[in-house]
């Protein structure tokens, strides 16, 4: 990651608005502080803390997160009707996203009105939002599935009008990374003037790459959430879009990712969604290895078969013993439990260590491999 070079990427995580609409997922005003607080720590630069106009218990929320004083500037979720920007301003922020729906499908079967109901919607909203002097970045809900020229023609009011940047949509998560690609490009061209934000969701598996894409493309902020939560399938993950912009992009948007580990913990007991041991990035098995060949090879230079270290997200590295280990892994094994054992002894032992993960369907813990030194390498053979 030392490659990695500083840029002027904003991270806009929304674990506490879109990340707590995950069917089923309610977070308390103490673990809502509490994560606003960790990814301010980390270096996270905007939060999109929740939305007003849901009621006075959501507002009060907002208000104890605006009562931080964190570092991150806090951004509010509305309709783009004025009472939810008054719902904001009562809350004491001083940024809002203001969303509309933006595709023929959804202004004609959702909203029900036409691309000139929408163009007065915006103007309506966007007036009053920068009469009162905020920060506004224009959500295009759908846009995906948008005409590109009504896009432009939306970006270019609300860059006429002070706004301060618009928000791509891939709401429902049908996009690749190449056609988010072109579509983001073919904006930031069009509109040059208007910072772009891109939001992603997960539903084909996509929703990191294709944030990704879309910063390649132009887009200067990216919506993020811890673990991937979010509506549906979720949103793209912090820690993959962090963590695939250095290593796969060379761009370090400045955040430290060495709690990464820790934070989605936290959020995964929070939202009672337990984060799977294979997760990308912070599962706690991604840095396992198992196989002969790869465990030998790890272990001479770890660079071998890592992309990264594991405690720059702060985990850390398992030999794993089990049907494919190989001598040099099950000496490391061994050696982590404190147990010398010479490669000869080694390689008497794994025919045993095989059938056993082999009957157990499973690696070999670590009472199973003491019991199994002291037993010679006979317990398979005893049983």
């Amino acid at each position: 990651m030392e490659n990695a070079t500083k840029s002027p990427i904003i991270i806009d995580d929304t674990t506490l608005r879109d990340g707590e609409q995950t069917a089923g997922v309610v977070f308390s005003k103490k673990e809502k502080l509490a994560i606003a607080r960790m990814l301010d720590g980390i270096g996270v630069q905007e939060l999109e803390c929740g939305i007003p106009a849901m009621g006075e218990e959501e507002r009060d929320v907002i208000r104890a997160l605006v009562d931080l004083g964190l570092n991150a500037r806090l951004i509010t979720w509305n309709r783009a009707v004025i009472p939810d920007i008054e719902a904001s301003l009562a809350c004491g922020v001083t940024a809002v996203d203001i969303s509309l729906s933006v595709s023929d499908q959804m202004i004609a079967h959702k909203l029900r009105t036409s691309r000139a109901g929408v163009v007065e919607q915006l103007k309506r909203a966007l007036g009053f939002a920068k009469e009162h002097g905020l920060y506004v970045s224009v959500g295009g809900e759908d846009a995906s599935r948008a005409d590109l020229g009504f896009l432009a023609e939306l970006m270019e009011i609300t860059r006429s009008m002070g706004g301060d940047r618009f928000r791509f949509c891939d709401t429902l998560g049908i996009l690749d990374p190449f056609t988010t690609y072109d579509k983001v490009k073919t904006l930031r061209t069009t509109v040059p003037e208007l910072d772009m934000e891109v939001h992603t969701h997960n539903d084909l598996g996509m929703a990191t790459a294709n944030a990704i894409a879309g910063i390649r493309a132009g887009a200067r902020f990216v919506n993020t959430t811890v673990n991937g939560l979010g509506e549906r399938a979720g949103n793209a993950a912090l820690e993959e879009v962090v963590m695939g912009l250095k290593l796969a992009c060379g761009i370090d948007p400045g955040i430290d990712t060495h709690r990464f580990h820790e934070i989605s913990r936290f959020v995964g007991r929070a939202s009672q969604r337990p984060v799977p041991p294979w997760k990308a990035v912070v599962g706690e098995r991604v840095f396992s290895h198992e196989s002969g060949l790869h465990a030998d090879g790890v272990i001479k230079d770890s660079r071998n078969y890592e992309g990264f270290d594991p405690a720059d997200v702060g985990l850390r590295r398992h030999i794993v013993v089990g049907k494919h280990s190989g001598a040099s892994g099950l000496v490391e094994r061994y050696r982590e439990l404190g147990i010398e054992l010479s490669r000869q002894d080694a390689t008497s032992l794994m025919d045993t260590v095989r059938a056993m993960a082999q009957r157990m369907k499973r690696s070999l813990s670590d009472g199973e491999l003491r019991t199994l030194h002291a037993a010679g390498g006979y317990v398979l053979k005893a049983a």
